[in-house]
């Protein structure tokens, strides 16, 4: 197989979809990246080898540093990155999970067709634009969120969402977690992150974030996507976002307070951005409790604004006389830190996986899936494209668990920085070239639509085939996009 340089580390090709990086150095284990060759080749230019590397110092890892194939660069780790560290002797790296604490995606099933809904496609438009606020600094009040019910969110997420009269309590069921991280304690947020998220529950943010109505227009595997409610031709509903100013003050002020620390410049770390603490610290404990009030808030907003978005798509649709409803089909985080036990070396073992853009991928039987209606099937795995293609719905494979600590890829990933989209493309050509192709997109401003543009992201279905071969997650259903909100 091949062998790559990147920095002072030598790469080698392990597999057709596996490159390794080996123990060098301070390294205190090795790296992996699941990719094929030509996404590989695009990460070495960026330089997200050396990232995995870097991982690979952290201390108390337990396994290989990991990184999917929609790899791109990012703070400290890539994102695409996974990182397992011992519960007990390891440490949290709040590089590990983002600034966008618990940025996620949800999928709504509708009992619409695409037939059902076409020639209302403008109108269902402006009803979701009118219903969620996007875009830099969006804030809403006209919902009358106060502090008490804000205060809720951050420790019940979902459910104290629910509980205000947004949406149903069986959501719950089909949210990773019943929608609430365990341990959140506001008492760790800075007032400066509750002044920045107070007016931002149910508000969409800017860049990537995107409220989307698709339809499912193919089918791989019959029986699990019936289990999800996913069948050819159904109209669907992906919310993309995550815990907005928030969860970025959250992290910001963590980053601030751990890179100032003398045990943590002790270590010596090959990158500043990789600042930590061990998990039993105070420093540790403290940004675990303030991540899960941040997870919490994130999981509320996407309740709220999946409230907004039935209400909206029902007005829209009122002259169709066809069943509206909108079926949750699955929630999920993929910047986030969780305790879980995997098998590590053959034995049981108790760790904290960071998940930076990267999501849980349980396969059937998994014994955190039991009670749920998941159980027999696997986790929904979601992982959408760009607004001009498609997205996917997978399900994780038991092989996984081996490889990845049960962990997925989150999307396409991007393959051109936000600034360098903005020279290549002007907004009318976009909005164009996105119309003939079938897809409506409003935008807050005209440079998130050329910062998002689809040649500015890797084809997503590459990033699925890796998925699939590498024994990662298993294709159950493509979505084509049809009307978009970008943030």
């Amino acid at each position: 197989m091949k062998s790559f340089q990147c920095g002072p580390y030598r790469i080698e090709q392990r597999a057709e979809h596996c490159f390794v990086v080996p123990r060098q150095g301070r390294m205190l284990t090795e790296g992996v990246i699941f990719s094929n060759e030509e996404l590989f080749r695009a990460a070495l230019k960026d330089g997200c080898p050396l990232q995995v590397a870097n991982v690979a110092h952290l201390p108390g890892i337990v396994g290989p540093a990991i990184a999917m194939p929609d790899i791109h660069s990012g703070y400290g780790f890539p994102i695409g990155g996974v990182a397992a560290v011992d519960a007990t002797d390891g440490a949290v790296s709040p590089g590990g999970v983002g600034y966008d604490i618990n940025c996620g995606v949800r999928l709504l099933a509708s009992r619409l067709t695409r037939d059902d809904i076409a020639g209302f496609e403008d109108g269902l438009l402006d009803a979701l634009q009118g219903a969620v606020p996007a875009g830099v600094g969006s804030s809403r009040k006209d919902l009358g969120i106060k502090a008490d019910l804000f205060e809720a969110c951050l420790l019940s997420g979902a459910a104290a969402a629910v509980e205000a009269g947004f949406g149903e309590t069986t959501d719950l069921q089909q949210i990773e977690d019943q929608g609430a991280i365990a341990g959140a304690d506001p008492g760790h947020v800075s007032n400066h992150a509750r002044r920045r998220g107070l007016t931002q529950l149910g508000t969409l943010g800017s860049g990537n974030h995107f409220v989307e109505t698709g339809f499912v227009d193919r089918v791989y595997d019959e029986e699990t996507a019936a289990a999800f409610g996913l069948r050819p031709s159904l109209v669907t509903v992906t919310v993309h976002t995550g815990s907005r100013g928030f969860g970025h003050q959250v992290c910001q002020d963590a980053v601030r307070d751990l890179r100032n620390a003398p045990e943590f410049k002790a270590l010596d770390l090959p990158d500043k951005q990789l600042c930590c603490a061990p998990i039993g610290s105070r420093r540790g404990q403290g940004y675990l409790s303030g991540m899960a009030a941040a997870a919490n808030f994130a999981f509320a907003n996407r309740q709220i604004i999946t409230h907004m978005v039935r209400e909206a798509f029902s007005r829209a649709l009122r002259g169709r006389g066809r069943d509206r409803t909108l079926d949750l089909v699955y929630d999920l985080a993929h910047n986030i830190a969780k305790f879980e036990e995997h098998h590590v070396d053959g034995a049981p073992r108790r760790v904290l996986v960071h998940r930076k853009g990267a999501t849980r991928a349980f396969p059937a039987g998994h014994r955190e899936l039991k009670g749920t209606a998941f159980f027999e099937r696997g986790q929904p795995v979601l992982v959408p494209g760009d607004m001009g293609r498609y997205s996917y719905v997978l399900v994780g494979q038991p092989t996984c668990g081996t490889n990845t600590f049960l962990s997925s890829a989150h999307g396409a990933g991007r393959t051109m920085s936000r600034k360098a989209a903005r020279t290549a493309v002007t907004a009318g050509r976009v909005l164009d070239a996105l119309k003939k192709g079938g897809t409506r997109v409003r935008a807050a401003s005209k440079s998130t639509l050329v910062e998002e543009y689809p040649e500015a992201y890797k084809d997503v279905a590459h990033v699925v085939d890796v998925l699939h071969k590498a024994g990662i997650a298993r294709p159950v259903a493509r979505l084509r996009p049809l009307v978009v909100i970008k943030g």
